[in-house]
């Protein structure tokens, strides 16, 4: 039961990444009211949140209950899989630190990010869809090197 219980945990946290990262995108614009800026910060804060739950089951489902590490560590779809989530982790930095930064931002004040930072979101929004597709081609044995 413990491993449904970790598999289904990896698969919500996934939906909570997609989910407060398409919030971002959203509400996301070079100049956003201390509200939004409020916000913005508060859904990044969840979005850690989401990454630490897909990562932490993750590595449950790699070396508690899916297959062995060895069947992963010869898997190059899995190895594309953590590069992946790790380009996303970096990608998202910039934009954490900008959100954070703003947090604290006062009714009635505009706060102004770079215009980078939404390309950052965008980015990391493209990168990640692609990572579900890998977990279910390694799912199929795609990958697989004996």
């Amino acid at each position: 039961m413990d491993a449904v219980i970790t598999h289904y945990l990896h698969y919500l946290g996934f939906g909570l990444l997609f989910a407060t990262l398409a919030a971002e995108l959203a509400l996301f614009r070079p100049a956003v009211s201390g509200e939004v800026a409020r916000r913005l910060a508060r859904i990044d804060a969840l979005y850690g949140l989401a990454a630490v739950v897909v990562l932490a089951t993750g590595l449950l489902k790699v070396f508690v209950y899916g297959k062995s590490a060895a069947y992963y560590g010869q898997n190059f779809v899995f190895h594309i899989k953590v590069t992946l989530f790790a380009i996303v982790f970096g990608l998202s930095l910039v934009p954490t630190v900008r959100f954070f930064r703003a947090r604290g931002a006062a009714n009635g004040t505009t706060v102004t990010y770079p215009a980078a930072t939404g390309r950052l979101l965008v980015i990391e929004m493209a990168v990640l869809v692609l990572i579900p597709l890998l977990g279910v081609l390694m799912a199929h044995g795609y990958g697989y090197r004996a």
